[in-house]
């Protein structure tokens, strides 16, 4: 019996299952997606004593910084992929999303990552057949721009 195709929103749950669940390192990293839609998609994290990068000052580790952001990126990214994959199967849908992977990022640290929380937001520039162009933002708990990110994903 042929896999049977998946609506939007068992598609998207997919997606959040992958992202939440299966990358090892999110979990690691406690990253809850908030909202998975095109035009509003964000993810939240705790801040946490083993994520501070400067000790004295109790602040964000850029990599912790650079992770979140890319993984946003990706996440979009999927997103923009996904929303091409109407009537597709499970398996066809996974072994797209498998294959997307970071080309280039770039990160702009604008303030120290001081807060409670943090929150990444995500937004397609370009969406090719092969890449994708993505705009991600990290806020704190005050809603204060920490970091910015451009980061470039093969889709295709």
């Amino acid at each position: 019996m042929p896999d049977k195709t998946l609506g939007p929103d068992d598609r998207i749950q997919m997606l959040r299952k992958l992202y939440e669940d299966k990358i090892p390192f999110n979990k690691v990293l406690g990253f809850k997606i908030e909202s998975l839609e095109i035009d509003d998609l964000r993810i939240k994290f705790e801040m946490k004593d083993a994520f501070i990068g400067n000790f004295v000052q109790g602040i964000l580790h850029g990599g912790v910084i650079s992770s979140v952001l890319d993984t946003t990126g990706g996440l979009t990214a999927s997103l923009g992929v996904l929303q091409k994959m109407a009537g597709r199967t499970a398996e066809e849908i996974g072994k797209s999303l498998t294959k997307i992977g970071t080309i280039d990022l770039r990160v702009d640290f604008l303030r120290p990552g001081k807060g409670n929380y943090f929150v990444s937001t995500g937004a397609i520039m370009r969406a090719g057949r092969r890449v994708s162009v993505t705009r991600m933002e990290l806020y704190n708990d005050q809603k204060i721009l920490i970091a910015v990110g451009t980061g470039t994903y093969i889709v295709g």
